[in-house]
């Protein structure tokens, strides 16, 4: 009897299965066997597949699709965090400071306290204050080291402070900046580099450390359909620690039950001295388990928009609607990068920029055809996240680079930190080249999506709901670019078959074809069928990798 006539070990029944191939085709049944899919079809096509052995869950009108995969995303460090002082779900600097009072109070013999996850907008212009860490009684004279959701910024207290040296006369990196009292006294807020004046004191977190920080992480991402991922820093000079030994152990003792591509992380400090060390661990992942592989340098071309150091190519407004004479910050000399690129492309790696700014976009697209001019197509796929501020003459260049835009659709609404950090200080016509997903698309460019979470929720479908929508909670009636809102297709399409390109996992996952890997997600409703506004409310019930079950709410029908 031929294999396909042979009983399946999983079988969904009843879509509606939307299966996201190249013909973005419909379907309402499929069979897993062994890890692949296959069939896919309608009920009728897969029934002769039940044995006695398989599995069966009626899908009962459920949405069934390709297992979600994020584009840009820190998950061991989110993880760590999520075991450290996580204030992600709080919301006010009063909150904040019980919860830092809490931590502080049940762990009397830590040297420091760390965590982070605060956001701007809970503080007058987007900067908190030392004095308030100071004036927590359960933190005695221990420091504090807080970094805010986006990784940017960090609030210290005095204490750390005075541990890094840090006082009036300390002079501002060049790729960061000191906030300053009136009198020139550091207010604990450190901006970009400058934060490091403090974090190099932090006694670093262990690998073990890391590796339980990557179960929690991998175990909150399988929880919202994430199968896998581009990790968006990944190396000793990114943020508190190397996390790349955690994917490592994890892809070789079987523990990592998602597809991982590393995003080597680019010291802006050196050169292309750095290249031999990324090729070794390129080679060393390849050496590992199946799962982990580290194909990818990721370089950061700039800061972020609300505290001005995103690189614009005009200056950002003042307070008063003028030009501020600041245009941001450039972390990569912009004469240097197109060489960078073209070695790293010829040595066949791929490029993953963090480029906020106009000017940081530009400057990446440069560097993409530069590499492309030296070296001709060598089918890396290169990559620009975040793109908040694209000039409309660089939108073209993405299909015409064959450069994916990686979006993270969950910032491009309107919120306290869009209309009071941000807005004011663009001005409405910078204002409305924000977030260009739809202008974007409809160029003919590649769409990729992730999260940057811990910045922000891991919640595929709520930055969905934001990519059609373009409206947040705070108000669902305000639209942010309504020419830019995109179909509900293919915002899902780049959080599933657009990130497997990226990934370059496109020809094993992304989509639910016959041969394919059973990464897999039950979704608890079919959005397609309900109204636009009510997408965010989709949560997802299962979770499949390889055909194995990862994650599962205890009430779904089976």
């Amino acid at each position: 009897m031929h294999r396909d006539h042979h009983p399946a070990d999983l079988v969904f029944l009843g879509g509606p299965v939307y299966t996201v191939d190249p013909a973005r085709s419909w379907a309402g049944a499929v069979a897993v066997r062994d890890g692949r899919i296959v069939a896919v079809g309608q009920d009728h096509d897969v029934r002769p597949l039940i044995g006695t052995g398989t599995e069966v869950v009626d899908l009962a009108g459920k949405l069934l699709l390709p297992g979600f995969q994020d584009a840009h995303v820190h998950p061991v460090l989110a993880g760590t965090t999520l075991l450290s002082c996580d204030l992600h779900e709080l919301h006010t600097a009063d909150a904040y400071v019980a919860a830092i009072a809490a931590y502080a109070d049940a762990r009397p013999d830590a040297a420091w306290i760390t965590g982070g996850g605060w956001s701007m907008e809970a503080f007058p212009g987007g900067t908190p204050h030392r004095s308030l860490l100071d004036g927590i009684g359960t933190v005695g004279n221990r420091p504090v080291a807080l970094p805010n959701r986006d990784g940017h910024g960090l609030w210290v207290n005095s204490r750390a402070l005075e541990i890094a040296g840090i006082d009036a006369n300390t002079p501002d990196p060049a790729d960061g900046r000191i906030e300053r009292d009136a009198d020139g006294t550091p207010t604990g807020m450190l901006q970009e580099g400058a934060a490091e004046l403090v974090t190099r004191f932090i006694p670093p977190a262990s690998d073990e450390d890391f590796y339980q920080g990557l179960l929690a992480g991998q175990a909150y991402l399988h929880s919202f359909g994430i199968t896998g991922w581009q990790d968006a820093g990944v190396g000793a000079s990114f943020g508190p620690g190397d996390v790349y030994g955690a994917y490592l152990r994890a892809d070789r003792e079987g523990t990592l039950t998602a597809r991982v591509r590393a995003a080597q992380w680019w010291d802006r400090e050196g050169g292309l001295e750095q290249l031999a060390g990324f090729q070794e661990r390129r080679t060393e992942a390849e050496q590992g388990g199946e799962r982990f592989r580290a194909g990818t340098v990721k370089i950061m071309l700039d800061g972020v928009a609300e505290n001005h150091t995103a690189a614009m190519l005009e200056p950002y407004l003042d307070g008063c609607g003028c030009s501020s004479g600041n245009a941001g910050m450039d972390f990569v000399d912009p004469e240097k990068l197109g060489g960078y690129v073209a070695e790293l492309d010829a040595a066949g790696f791929q490029v993953h920029f963090h480029a906020l700014g106009d000017r940081a976009v530009r400057h990446a697209l440069d560097a993409v055809e530069e590499a492309l001019r030296r070296n001709g197509d060598r089918g890396n796929r290169h990559h620009l996240a975040h793109l908040q501020v694209v000039h409309p003459d660089d939108i073209a260049r993405f299909r015409a680079l064959g450069a994916t835009a990686n979006m993270q659709p969950l910032w491009a609404c309107h919120e306290p930190q869009m209309d009071e950090l941000t807005i004011p200080f663009l001005g409405e016509r910078r204002a409305g080249w924000q977030y260009p997903f739809g202008s974007l698309l409809r160029a003919g460019a590649m769409l990729a999506a992730g999260s940057d979470w811990s910045v922000s929720t891991p919640d595929v479908m709520a930055g969905v709901h934001v990519a059609v929508n373009r409206t947040g909670e705070e108000d669902p009636n305000r639209i942010l670019g309504p020419e830019q809102r995109i179909d509900l297709g293919s915002a899902l399409a780049a959080y599933t078959a657009g990130t497997a390109r990226v990934n370059h996992l496109d020809d094993v996952t992304g989509s639910i074809q016959t041969g394919k890997l059973a990464d897999l997600v039950v979704l608890d409703r079919d959005p397609f069928a309900g109204p636009s506004q009510a997408i965010a409310e989709a949560q997802v019930l299962r979770t499949y990798v390889q055909g194995e079950l990862v994650h599962v709410v205890e009430s779904a029908t089976r």
